[in-house]
């Protein structure tokens, strides 16, 4: 196997792990918080819901690029020749991105904590609470856009 290959799909790899990491943490720490409201009132569940699953968005977009990668470079058919060069610069991608939505998603982990916080006392803030940890995602989002459209740019 190809050095340029192995780079390609070790970038796939990092994108899906790294991101799926910080999901996980941020889907953990709002999911600890949930439980502790949840355990004074059960009714507020479907409130919760939203706030405890937006943290996992960031490794879907990781998987994403991930797939993008694979996509790329045909892994599940005849696949392309890579170039040490691309390969390099398919891993930077996708290491760097998988990076941006990890921090991404342990940090809306953290607001989701805060906005859970805020249901437990005034459940009628419910819109408000789910908005704050969407700005988060705005930047997730310009992770994933950003990895798309630089990975466009690598031509295999």
């Amino acid at each position: 196997m190809e050095l340029g290959l192995i780079l390609a799909i070790a970038g796939a790899i990092a994108v899906t792990t790294i991101s799926g990491i910080g999901s996980a943490i941020g889907v953990g720490l709002a999911g600890q918080a949930a439980a502790g409201v949840l355990s004074e009132d059960p009714e507020k569940f479907g409130r919760l819901v939203p706030l405890i699953g937006i943290p996992g968005t960031q490794g879907f977009y990781g998987f994403v690029l991930g797939f993008l990668v694979i996509i790329k470079v045909n892994l599940l058919g005849a696949i392309k020749s890579v170039t040490v060069s691309q390969g390099w610069q398919i891993f930077a991608i996708t290491f760097i991105v998988g990076f941006v939505e990890c921090i991404s998603a342990i940090h809306q982990g953290k607001v989701a904590v805060a906005s859970i916080g805020m249901l437990a006392k005034r459940p009628e803030e419910t819109g408000k609470a789910i908005v704050l940890p969407v700005f988060v995602e705005i930047y997730a989002v310009i992770g994933l856009v950003a990895g798309f459209l630089l990975l466009q740019g690598v031509k295999v």
